[in-house]
């Protein structure tokens, strides 16, 4: 799925990442925690190929992604991986269901299957009702749920999760907790998820405790 291999990451004379090693499985929900500037958010850039390494190799499903070029890159991130951010990033001025639809149609789907597949999502998020929503008609929760359909509209190998639940209040915190063990008992869905939430990493099947730049 996901293999790191002995990844070092610098930024000018401070080293941030000291040589990771990991693998993420199918089907696993995995937390990443650490304090501030441990380096969670750069691992995860790492992992998802919005950042590279200054050495070692980054795999996902079997291929070295270390040379692939910017499009080829941008192809793999549309098609394999999503990206739930801690305030959503959705685009005001569409809909929930046209947010959605956004990966899909840069991927290269008709429109009425781009629509299709994302009103089954936010059928699946119970957000059916507000489809035809902008953001800003949308509670916090509702916001970070359509994010999440968002970044499964295009059948990712895994879905990369960078403090989902900071934004949100605890009712909210909860709802999308317990949502990322369902997508991913129903979906099978792969989840890494960078978090200071303690609630949250003892509910994933395992969690990776980053310190100085290195998995302890």
């Amino acid at each position: 799925m996901i293999q790191l291999k002995d990844i070092h990451k610098s930024f000018g004379a401070l080293e941030v990442l000291k040589g990771i090693d990991l693998t993420i499985g199918e089907s696993e929900l995995v937390s990443i925690v650490g304090s501030s500037g441990a380096g969670k958010t750069t691992l995860l850039q790492i992992m998802g190929t919005l950042d590279a390494p200054t050495s070692g190799e980054v795999f996902i499903d079997g291929e070295c992604v270390n040379r692939f070029s910017e499009r080829r890159l941008a192809r793999l991130r549309n098609s394999r991986i999503g990206f739930v951010f801690q305030f959503h990033q959705l685009l005001p001025e569409f809909s929930a269901l046209e947010n959605v639809m956004i990966p899909a149609l840069i991927g290269g789907a008709d429109r009425k299957a781009a629509a299709a597949r994302a009103s089954e999502l936010l059928d699946l998020m119970g957000l059916s009702e507000r489809a035809a929503h902008r953001p800003n008609e949308l509670s916090g929760g509702e916001k970070q749920r359509v994010a999440v359909a968002r970044a499964l509209v295009n059948r990712p190998t895994v879905v990369l999760a960078d403090e989902p639940s900071g934004s949100l209040d605890s009712r909210n915190k909860e709802e999308l907790h317990a949502l990322f063990g369902r997508l991913r008992d129903e979906l099978h869905q792969t989840f890494v998820i960078v978090t200071h939430d303690e609630s949250l990493s003892r509910q994933t099947d395992r969690t990776i405790r980053l310190a100085d730049g290195l998995v302890v």
